[in-house]
């Protein structure tokens, strides 16, 4: 486990820790926005009740959103959002099928039961860190002046440097 000393808002769980380099942008992004996290390697599969116990307590602990990432065919995120009403961020990890297959199986949620499915990999993971703070800033005034604030910043950037002499 990684996590912060204050109450994580948001939960990033994988299904291996293999993924954990595909995730690092998303810890870097929730850390630059100083929101507390907590990063779990829990396998729907290989440990379902031991998940199941995780996503009770993170709800009890004030956990928000969850960031749920897995490769393969495994549906780590579809089987989060099953047992909880909080936002599930789907990340598809690159996987033997370039991801197509992690993707398809969060992509593919029944009614009732919505994952936000984000793009394979690396940029997914980094969005899906941004979505939840957006969801987190929906609800906090500050939070969502420093994300305009950035997102200002970053477009004064690539316009910067787009220039060419």
């Amino acid at each position: 486990m990684i996590s912060s000393d204050a109450v994580p808002l948001v939960s990033i769980v994988m299904g291996s820790r293999s993924d954990l380099e595909q995730l690092e942008s998303a810890r870097e992004l929730l850390t630059s926005y100083a929101i507390p996290h907590d990063v779990r390697v829990l396998s729907a599969h290989r440990n379902p009740e031991q998940l199941a116990c995780f996503i009770r307590e993170a709800e009890g602990r004030g956990t928000r959103v969850f960031i749920a990432a897995a490769g393969g065919a495994a549906h780590l995120a579809g089987v989060i959002a099953a047992h909880t009403t909080l936002p599930v961020l789907g990340v598809p990890m690159t996987s033997s099928l370039l991801g197509l297959d992690s993707l398809l199986s969060i992509v593919q949620m029944p009614r009732g039961v919505p994952v936000a499915t984000f793009a394979i990999g690396k940029a997914g993971a980094a969005n899906a860190a941004i979505f939840a703070v957006q969801i987190l800033a929906a609800s906090d005034a500050k939070l969502r002046s420093e994300l305009k604030r950035t997102r200002v910043e970053h477009a004064n950037a690539l316009a910067a440097a787009s220039r060419i002499a």
